[in-house]
Formats: structure tokens, C-alpha cells, sequence
């Protein structure tokens, strides 16, 4: 009791959601028009950087950890929210740019000239009508990077302290160094599982249709 007392899981598992959202949240407001321009946009070398862009999904975490503990320290954003929300970026954005990209590259470019011909500025185009045409798309990739941003295990467990301790970081309380209590181990990874499978199913419709959507074009 004590040491389930000394963890408040509940207290991780906000944390966990904070960053994680808002992680997501950053990668779409930032991700989708890099999307959008990868796909559109002919110019100098952009299948290097789009791939540039994706290796940093693939890349160890263990090699830019250091160095980031030792700028994040100097900048004061070590354990702190921002910090992991800016750091997460490393594995969300990636895969929501490149999955992202694929959605708008199935959009015919016909519909954004006719609808410039209608008087449509670009604005107008890209928010009324392809946001919604990449909607299933945008909510897949979302969801994906949102799972991904909540199984990180190596950044927050450099980068954050005792104050800001996502869930994954924080059920290793109940290893010790002599034992392991491992029925509050069991009920702590359940419920840290938990938001993730909710999350999914809430959104399932949409997952489904998206991550399918490339598959049955033509």
C-alpha cells in the first residue's frame, strides 16, 4: 500500500496524456502542411529531405538523448512539459508528414484549380476542401503518432524529472533493486494501456477507412 501510495499512477497518467496530446496536437499543426507541400511542390532535392524527415523516426533515441539532456538543462526546459511536448516531435511528426503526404498525392489537383476558378483563395482550398477530403487519413496518422508519443520510454526517462513523469517512466517504481511488486506493476501497465485502446475504438471508423483508404483507390 505504501509504495502504491508513494506512485500516484493517476497523477502519470495525466502527465502522460499532456504530452502526448500535445505532442500529437504540435505534429498536425505543424505536419500537415509539410505534408501538403511534399506532396504539391516540385523543388531542389525534396525526396532527400522527405526522407531526411523520416529517418529521424528510425534513428536511436540514445544518440540524441545526451546531448538534448545537456541543451535542455541550459535552456531550463528539463522536466518541464514543453520540453518533452518539443521533443516528442522527433517521433510523431515523421510518420504523420509521411503518412499524411500519401493522402493529399491521392487528391487530384483538379479539385484546387477548380476551385480556384470559383474564387476560392488558397485558405479556403486547403481548409474546406481538402482537410476534410484527408480527414480519415489525418485521424489515423494522429492516432498513430499519439500511441507512439505514449510508448516513449528513452526521452522522458532523460529528459524528465520527478515533477513531469509520463506513465511509462513511471510504473519502473515498482521494480526495486531486490524485489518487485509485481501486482501493482500488472495494474499500473493495464491501466496505462488503457487510454491508448479507448482512443482507438472511439475512433475506429475512421482508423479503419484511413489506413485503408490508399489500398482501394482505382
Amino acid at each position: 500500500a505504501d509504495i502504491w501510495t508513494a506512485a500516484p499512477v493517476f497523477k502519470y497518467l495525466l502527465n502522460s496524456f499532456i504530452i502526448s496530446a500535445g505532442a500529437t496536437a504540435l505534429a498536425i499543426l505543424c505536419g500537415i502542411p509539410a505534408a501538403y507541400a511534399l506532396a504539391r511542390y516540385n523543388f531542389k532535392k525534396k525526396e532527400d529531405i522527405a526522407f531526411q524527415i523520416l529517418s529521424f523516426k528510425f534513428a536511436p533515441e540514445i544518440l540524441v538523448v545526451l546531448p538534448l539532456f545537456m541543451i535542455y538543462q541550459k535552456l531550463g526546459i528539463y522536466d518541464t512539459y514543453f520540453g518533452l511536448i518539443w521533443v516528442y516531435q522527433l517521433i510523431s511528426m515523421p510518420l504523420l508528414i509521411w503518412v499524411v503526404r500519401g493522402y493529399f498525392e491521392d487528391i487530384s489537383v483538379e479539385i484546387e484549380y477548380a476551385a480556384q476558378v470559383d474564387g476560392y483563395n488558397w485558405y479556403q482550398i486547403f481548409f474546406k476542401n481538402l482537410i476534410p477530403l484527408i480527414k480519415p487519413g489525418m485521424v489515423s496518422a494522429a492516432l498513430l503518432a499519439f500511441i507512439f508519443a505514449w510508448n516513449s520510454f528513452t526521452f522522458p526517462l532523460m529528459l524528465a524529472g520527478t515533477k513531469i513523469q509520463p506513465i511509462t517512466v513511471a510504473i519502473t517504481k515498482y521494480l526495486g533493486t531486490d524485489s518487485a511488486h509485481y501486482g501493482q506493476l500488472a495494474v499500473a501497465a493495464a491501466i496505462s494501456a488503457l487510454p491508448a485502446i479507448v482512443f482507438a475504438i472511439c475512433i475506429q471508423k475512421h482508423l479503419v477507412r484511413g489506413l485503408s483508404f490508399g489500398a482501394v483507390k482505382g
